[in-house]
């Protein structure tokens, strides 16, 4: 069984910065990717980073690659979200995600298991 489990946000101010972690288990083949995804209060969830586990390819939202770094540790089957230079708009749960497979997709509903979220709340 997979299980994702997030950790990591909290309450930061604008231009800090966080790094958010999602230990997975029961990922027992080599061919899946990880995603990161948020949602603010009143909106949709929104793709925002992605990572094939095999080889570290990896695909950003055009509106946070240039703050945002996703990378792994094969050993510790973690995952991870470095966010810079936070802003108030990031403010949102974010979510882990995890999907069997070689591509690298950016849809929500490409992803078969998700974390129960961690907050992420930037003050001004």
């Amino acid at each position: 069984q997979v299980q994702l489990v997030e950790s990591g946000g909290g309450l930061v101010q604008a231009g800090g910065r966080l790094r958010l972690s999602c230990a997975a288990s029961g990922l027992t083949f080599t061919t899946y990717v990880m995603g990161w995804f948020r949602q603010a209060p009143g909106k949709e969830r929104e793709f925002v980073a992605t990572i094939r586990w095999i080889d570290g390819t990896t695909r950003y939202a055009d509106s946070v690659k240039d703050r945002f770094t996703i990378s792994r540790d094969n050993a510790k089957d973690t995952v991870y979200l470095q966010i810079n230079s936070l802003k108030p708009e990031d403010t949102a749960i974010y979510y882990c995600a995890a999907e069997f497979g070689n591509l690298v997709p950016t849809r929500a509903d490409r992803y078969d298991y998700w974390g129960q979220g961690t907050q992420v709340t930037v003050s001004s």
